[in-house]
């Protein structure tokens, strides 16, 4: 219980202090250009976007009942993995806009506010509508795959609160958080919650059929059990390892190693593979996108001349990049 409560709680505090700082910032610039009358279209944007997360939640937790249990599986596994592309997606987005964010931000403001009622409604519902349909499915890929479905949800939503009161400390200057640091940490832990949402898709598509694995023909069999093979005799469309006498599906360590790592008592080669290869390839890429951002920007005064003394036009722009959201957005706080 207190696994499942751990991991969404984390997830809901990250996804959720997203969205809060993008609206913080929307309405930090709207105030500043004596706008405030246009705060009620934004927050009806808002609210649009949340309604829609709640909804694609609801539609996917109450219309798999209507369905088999193989179209459950299948759309479970192809949710999860559209969860796991989304998540990836948004991490290195957020490691290469994170320093114009504010800047990006507030540039769509001016223009709606030149296009009428409509565009500020819109721009408040795209700030968080991605953040929001992002966040549902992966909560419910992860409800899906823990089976402890009210400490996962309470989890979630005690992260979401969580984020909002931060996100108004944070606005209001009542709280400096580092919120680089925060960003990285959550980030490193997402790429490994997403390998492991990774797995469990591929699991749901086995037992779908969609997929090779031991619940169907193509398991190898052990010739003196007659059960399906396990270990490299498994490989690769039976059961890597099965450590079920050992580690309990339904215990506490078992749980806390699914919802850190993505461990499961008994995985498939197909799953050991889909997880290894995927940290083999994002972690790296996360940890140069990481060192990447940690790296001074030149300043103008720094700017290198060029043959008669003069900054070249290069190191002027690369030092006039704008530092305002610097506070504020998730590669460059303090």
């Amino acid at each position: 219980m207190l696994a499942s409560f751990f991991a969404t709680f984390l997830i809901g505090l990250r996804e959720g202090l997203e969205a809060a700082l993008v609206v913080g910032i929307l309405v930090a610039y709207l105030t500043r250009l004596g706008r405030r009358d246009a705060l009620p279209r934004l927050w009806m944007g808002v609210g649009l976007a949340i309604a829609l997360a709640l909804a694609v939640g609801a539609v996917f937790t109450f219309g798999a009942y209507m369905l088999t249990f193989e179209a459950q599986e299948l759309l479970g596994g192809g949710l999860s993995l559209l969860a796991v592309a989304m998540v990836t997606w948004m991490i290195f987005w957020m490691q290469r806009a994170g320093r114009t964010l504010k800047v990006g931000l507030e540039g769509g403001v001016d223009r709606a506010l030149r296009g009428g009622v409509w565009a500020i409604v819109a721009i408040g519902f795209v700030s968080v509508a991605r953040e929001g349909v992002e966040t549902t499915l992966l909560l419910w890929s992860m409800v899906q795959s823990f089976g402890d479905t009210p400490a996962a949800l309470l989890g979630a939503l005690v992260g979401l609160i969580a984020a909002v009161l931060l996100g108004w400390l944070i606005a209001r200057g009542m709280l400096r958080l580092n919120l680089g640091r925060f960003f990285t940490w959550t980030g490193g832990f997402l790429v490994v919650v997403a390998a492991g949402v990774l797995a469990y898709a591929l699991h749901d598509l086995q037992e779908a059929g969609a997929l090779p694995g031991p619940f169907g023909s193509a398991a190898p069999l052990d010739p003196v059990t007659g059960l399906v093979a396990t270990g490299w005799s498994g490989f690769p469309f039976g059961w890597a390892f099965d450590v079920s006498d050992t580690i309990a599906p339904g215990e506490a360590l078992a749980a806390l190693l699914q919802a850190t790592v993505g461990f499961m008592p008994a995985m498939t080669w197909l799953q050991v593979i889909a997880w290894a290869l995927y940290i083999a390839i994002v972690v790296p890429l996360f940890v140069r996108g990481v060192r990447a951002n940690r790296r001074p920007k030149p300043r103008a005064a720094d700017a290198a001349p060029d043959a008669s003394g003069n900054p070249t036009p290069q190191t002027l722009d690369a030092a006039r990049v704008p530092d305002a959201a610097a506070s504020t957005h998730p590669n460059g706080a303090s």
